[in-house]
């Protein structure tokens, strides 16, 4: 009944509306815009035959509103009437949504009927807490994943970047973080997925103890870039509110390759020049804006929103626009790379080139001589692997090479790991400490 209540005082006494003057790809031109809807309100355009099509206001031209749709352009005709409905997108998540599959508009898609509301209005599009109200990251985050809980160590709280091409094992090693790590609740959001991989990533990858508590947005790669772009801003609004009822939460997109490619559309569309890439200004002005909503809560909040946000690298090109921007405003990265799957290691996590900024403020003085003892010697083997490979290397020649040469099967060894083992935080460090003692007899 609240949020009943804050819905029908948030309705306009009087209903203003306009008619469709243009229609030129995905944009259309509203007239009667001026004094009547600001940039990002909502209006509906009716066609001829079927259900009202939701559009956002994504600039002005000649007092005319331009707008892109959620929905097919089918049936709209010249002088068709669109709705001003004026305010911006507002959702009412709660606790009961765990479990649950979404679409882009925060609507249940998996037949299990409908959701249920919560008391409060969440705005899709909110501006992150003031810096300086913020907690500070808390303590460890187990993500039940070897590779990341010791040399890679996630706190509460922290924002962290998986960098890997296509077919690199991004998904799979999202599901294991689902299933495996100790947070309170998972929020995971598909943005732009192949619709076919949908169905079997929540049964298979996913499973029941996974689904269980998570919430999973997802908006295929289909659909128009709107409905892309606000399933990334739906995955976000419904973890700040998980946030805010105290819960640790991990917050999962895949990926931000494909929000930014849904706002390069938007940009374009709406008459943006290109910058690097094709990628449009607003592009590098809303990747910070949804990247800094995540991350620990302001004061008077126990709750946080630790982040994996995946960046498809085209073309293996770890320099490219986006993973330079998004690198640049992350807590740290994870490095997939295509040669360490191609041998036969999952998850193909590069260790040498991944970082996070947390360390070594997390670990204590044992815990961190483990990991940089054990980083030491894989650096040591990578930088004579070619000269091992090829049997140039003398044995005894160089101690610390010898020893890295006998360390190399045994780190690799614990790097590996099956998608159905979990991997816990503390038992880590040991098996850690027995590989070096071992290994160096």
């Amino acid at each position: 009944m609240p949020s009943l209540h804050a819905e029908i005082e948030n309705l306009p006494v009087l209903r203003r509306f306009g008619r469709v003057a243009r229609v030129e790809g995905l944009m259309v031109e509203v007239t009667g815009a001026a004094g009547a809807i600001g940039l990002g309100g909502q209006l509906r355009i009716r066609p001829q035959h079927g259900p009202a099509i939701p559009c956002e206001v994504v600039g002005f031209r000649d007092g005319r509103a331009l707008a892109m749709p959620m929905g097919s352009l089918d049936g709209i005709t010249l002088g068709a009437r669109a709705d001003f409905e004026g305010m911006s997108a507002v959702l009412y998540p709660c606790e009961a949504w765990m479990g649950r599959v979404l679409n882009g508009f925060g609507e249940a898609t998996d037949g299990k009927g409908p959701l249920p509301q919560g008391p409060v209005a969440y705005p899709i599009k909110a501006a992150p807490p003031p810096a300086q109200s913020r907690n500070r990251v808390g303590g460890k985050l187990d993500l039940g994943v070897r590779a990341l809980n010791q040399f890679i160590t996630c706190c509460e709280g922290q924002r962290m970047g998986i960098f890997a091409g296509s077919g690199v094992g991004k998904s799979t090693l999202l599901s294991m973080l689902a299933r495996y790590s100790s947070a309170d609740a998972i929020v995971i959001g598909l943005v732009g997925e192949r619709g076919r991989e949908l169905k079997e990533f929540v049964e298979d990858d996913l499973g029941p103890q996974g689904l269980a508590r998570s919430v999973i947005v997802a908006a295929t790669s289909d659909e128009p870039p709107l409905v892309r772009r606000q399933a990334a801003y739906t995955a976000m609004t419904i973890a700040e509110q998980l946030r805010d009822q105290g819960l640790n939460v991990l917050l999962m997109m895949d990926s931000i390759t494909r929000f930014a490619m849904a706002q390069r559309e938007v940009g374009l569309s709406a008459g943006e020049p290109p910058a690097s890439k094709g990628y449009t200004p607003t592009v590098f002005a809303e990747l910070p804006r949804l990247l800094e909503r995540a991350g620990p809560g302001p004061e008077g909040c126990n709750g946080s929103i630790t982040g994996l946000f995946t960046v498809l690298v085209e073309g293996d090109d770890h320099n490219e626009p986006i993973s330079d921007a998004v690198r640049g405003i992350l807590d740290g990265h994870i490095v997939l790379e295509r040669m360490i799957g191609e041998r036969g290691r999952f998850p193909a996590i590069n260790i040498l080139r991944s970082v996070s900024r947390t360390m070594p403020g997390c670990n204590t003085e044992y815990e961190q001589s483990l990991v940089a003892a054990a980083r030491k010697s894989m650096a040591t083997y990578e930088d004579m692997a070619e000269l091992i490979r090829l049997g140039a290397y003398k044995a005894g020649t160089h101690p610390e090479v010898d020893d890295a040469i006998q360390l190399h099967p045994l780190l690799e060894k614990f790097l590996t790991q099956r998608k159905d083992e979990r991997a816990l935080l503390t038992e880590g460090y040991d098996e850690l400490g027995t590989i070096l003692q071992g290994g160096r007899r």
